[in-house]
């Protein structure tokens, strides 16, 4: 999901506020997830990659949270939903394998900043409340410097590196 769905253009504060959360939340504990799943494998270079992205999001997710408080819609909780399977800032476990280079996790890491800036930057930009598209322009650009801090993480790591032989391929039978 990188397009937010045509019905984001009439959203109340309360249902902006909504999705935001359920996007910071998506993606700390999708981090967190892959982190753990990084950590079975002995793979603690990149755990420790993802248990950071997770700890941004869930800064991020916290200052959202205490901004929108009870946020509410006609006298109910605020709802949120997705046009795909996940939000525009949660990895897909199938994009990540239990060798992955460092490179290749900020390089992940890096995707998904960049669609949820754009995700953002487009409700900014067709929002009709005002203060919705000025927190939705707020919201793009804390992704954008995200954005910036893995671009400078992935320039710590240098060039890419070659990943590890897989000694144990999975088999596919015909």
């Amino acid at each position: 999901m990188t397009v937010p769905p045509d019905s984001a253009k009439a959203w109340s504060v309360a249902e902006f506020f909504a999705q935001a959360l359920a996007i910071e939340i998506e993606a700390s504990e999708r981090y967190e997830l892959l982190a753990d799943q990084m950590d079975v494998h002995n793979n603690r270079e990149i755990a420790a990659i993802f248990r950071k992205m997770a700890a941004i999001e869930a800064h991020h997710r916290d200052v959202i949270e205490k901004r929108a408080g009870k946020a509410r819609v006609d006298g109910k909780p605020a709802k949120f939903s997705w046009i795909g399977p996940s939000g525009p800032e949660a990895i897909d476990f199938e994009d990540v394998h239990y060798l992955m280079t460092p490179h290749q996790a900020l390089q992940l890491a890096r995707i998904n900043e960049e669609r949820a800036a754009r995700y953002f930057e487009e409700i900014a930009a067709t929002a009709q409340d005002p203060d919705v598209r000025a927190f939705a322009r707020e919201m793009a650009d804390d992704e954008r410097r995200h954005v910036v801090w893995v671009n400078e993480w992935i320039a710590k790591f240098g060039a890419e590196e070659r990943p590890a032989e897989d000694p144990d391929p999975p088999i596919y039978q015909e």
